[in-house]
């Protein structure tokens, strides 16, 4: 298997680089860090982790960075005689990784799962245990972590029914590497079940909670006044602001033309559609403007820069890290990915605000989470988009309505709490252990 595997995976690596460089093009700075993504790091990198036990710690992108940051937190007095290095895959990951983990935390790219970028990414982190924070499942590094006897683990578990099925179609490949998990921590049951089903050993399966719900109400600095900034634009603190976060191809246009036929009820309504990758930005741009909309962009939005209230039909934000801060003056709030794409995007940051919120039909990845959320009267969720704009509306025009509901999110949040705790707890009764390294 391992042969065929490593034999696939050049194949497969090299038809996807094109996309793959792409898509490194468009979120900019690709040049950085580009040999550590094939295991090449500085020579000294290895003389810093000498003599040490070391705690890799894996985070893909921005949400699971933010993840990674707060189990340090928590863990790293625990383990006060190991050194941490935290990876990602991608440059808006790094960006994260910078501003939220400590100067002493060693903050690398994370190698292609090619048999040489992951021998010699082992060959210089020389990891006693590595901790997968949501990651993917890569065969090369789970394979060689388990030859050389570091224990490995899964936090903050999620098996999507999508996920579920493919790992089952490949049930010879995965039930291994499942098998070889120390421990592993889950969101719920359901994610637990089914990890088992797919090889994970039952003593290693730990329903711990979803890590989002303590990262949501954990205190961050303010990145953006986002208030000031729409005051900036002609938006006064009695506007109902419609803030669509994350979004997918297709609902920035939707919701766009949603609000211009809503505002002939509502006059002071103002959407702030805020894409789920920053790099479409120009293509949604340029649909806003053949549709006829004037949408200033976050980027080009300058302290000289101001415009008279209702000169502008809405603000597209092109900028990474500030969603959380346009949430915070939202008096309503569409969940992305949900209506014209499938799997949702994640409700809990709305949530702990307190925020009202509507979501569509599509909410695979966050199933269980939304379905908390619509039970406990904390969310709208909607069937299609000519129910999304009865709903907007109903809930535009009813204020206690929208309280009501924020209140009751941020109940579900508080309800959900605990999960940093249980995992650190899962981490320490294993590390704690003596252990080989690599």
């Amino acid at each position: 298997m391992r042969l065929l595997y490593n034999i696939l995976f050049p194949i497969f690596f090299a038809l996807s680089a094109p996309f793959y460089f792409l898509k490194m093009w468009r979120r900019g700075n690709w040049q950085r860090g580009l040999g550590q993504r094939f295991g090449l790091y500085d020579a000294d990198l290895k003389n810093q982790l000498a003599d040490r036990r070391v705690l890799w710690l894996h985070a893909v992108s921005v949400g699971e960075v933010n993840l990674c940051a707060q189990l340090l937190q928590e863990l790293a007095p625990h383990l006060s005689d190991w050194r941490f290095v935290a990876t990602t895959t991608t440059s808006t990951g790094m960006s994260e990784l910078q501003k939220k983990l400590p100067a002493d935390v060693i903050k690398i790219y994370y190698p292609v799962d090619g048999f040489f970028a992951v021998r010699r990414a082992l060959n210089t982190i020389r990891p006693a245990a590595l901790v997968l924070v949501e990651a993917e499942i890569w065969p090369n590094l789970l394979w060689r972590v388990d030859d050389l006897g570091v224990p490995i683990f899964l936090v903050n578990a999620r098996v999507s029914e999508k996920s579920f099925r493919g790992y089952r179609r490949f049930d010879f490949l995965f039930r291994p590497l499942f098998g070889a998990f120390r421990g592993i921590g889950t969101q719920n049951e359901t994610d637990a079940a089914r990890l088992r089903e797919l090889g994970a050993r039952a003593e290693a399966v730990h329903v711990t909670g979803n890590l989002k719900f303590d990262a949501a109400l954990a205190a961050s600095p303010r990145k953006l006044d986002a208030a000031a900034l729409l005051k900036q634009i002609g938006v006064g603190p009695q506007s109902r602001v419609l803030v669509a976060g994350s979004t997918h191809d297709g609902e920035e246009l939707l919701l766009a033309e949603q609000c211009r036929r809503l505002r002939g009820r509502f006059p002071d309504l103002f959407p702030v559609l805020v894409p789920r990758h920053f790099e479409r930005a120009t293509a949604v741009a340029e649909q806003l403007r053949a549709a006829g909309f004037n949408y200033a962009r976050r980027s080009t939005l300058t302290p000289e820069r101001t415009f008279a209230p209702g000169a502008l039909d809405g603000l597209l934000v092109d900028s990474t890290g500030e969603l959380r801060c346009f949430y915070e003056t939202a008096a309503l709030v569409f969940v992305g990915k949900s209506l014209t794409a499938r799997g949702g995007q994640n409700p809990i940051e709305p949530g702990a605000l307190g925020r009202a919120m509507v979501f569509g039909p599509h909410m695979e990845n966050f199933r269980a989470i939304a379905e908390d959320f619509v039970k406990s009267a904390g969310a709208a969720q909607v069937r299609d988009a000519t129910e999304l704009e009865t709903v907007l509306a109903d809930l535009l025009g009813n204020e206690p309505r929208r309280k009501q509901l924020g209140q009751q999110a941020l109940e579900v949040v508080r309800r959900n709490q605990g999960a940093s705790a249980r995992t650190v707890e899962m981490l320490r009764a294993q590390l704690s252990e003596p252990s080989s390294g690599a």
